[in-house]
């Protein structure tokens, strides 16, 4: 069984669901996700860094180093597609830097990136990707075993799926659909 498993949760938005389903989790962080990225929401932003803050749950901000440095969160996402390269020698040294990847090539560049931990994707299958980009456990095990790094599980993560994660060489998982399920009964500390 894998204990201290981190949980990822995507959102741009907070409400009585997530807000409940997230008290469910052991070991979770925050990734805000602006669903708009030419229009930042600062009360959005800050509504979700108090309810971080309080609730002593990491925050991290999706593809902006410089919102991520204007708020002072505990970290940064680094999605697949972002290619830059960035300075962070000039934050703060608890600040912690993941990224997603679908392949070695995408992968390498997250180390470059600095990344201490990449998210591969997709594990399962969700309406984003067809079947035949879905990797599975076998394959997901197979192409990750070769990474020195520590790697989350992303994609069509949700209820049923979730013990299927022990299987892996994950260390973490990562969602945006699972914390809305209203299934969610008892505490997700491990699986």
């Amino acid at each position: 069984m894998i204990n201290n498993i981190r949980f990822y949760f995507f959102t741009d938005n907070l409400n009585e669901v997530i807000i409940k389903n997230i008290h469910k989790f052991k070991n979770i962080a925050i990734i805000y996700k602006n669903s708009n990225p030419e229009k930042i929401n600062n009360n959005k932003i800050l509504g979700i860094k108090n309810f971080c803050k309080k609730n002593k749950i990491p925050l991290l901000i999706k593809d902006n180093y410089i919102l991520a440095k204007k708020y002072n969160v505990d970290g940064l996402f680094i999605s697949s597609l972002n290619k830059k390269m960035y300075n962070f020698q000039s934050f703060k040294k608890s600040f912690f830097i993941i990224g997603s990847a679908h392949n070695m090539l995408e992968y390498h560049i997250k180390i470059r990136q600095k990344c201490k931990s990449v998210m591969f994707s997709p594990i399962f299958y969700n309406k984003k990707y067809s079947y035949n980009k879905i990797l599975g456990v076998i394959r997901f095990n197979l192409i990750s075993k070769q990474w020195k790094t520590n790697i989350c599980a992303l994609g069509g993560v949700n209820l049923k799926n979730l013990s299927k994660i022990k299987m892996t060489a994950a260390r973490s998982v990562a969602f945006v659909s699972l914390i809305n399920e209203t299934a969610i009964k008892k505490p997700v500390y491990y699986f």
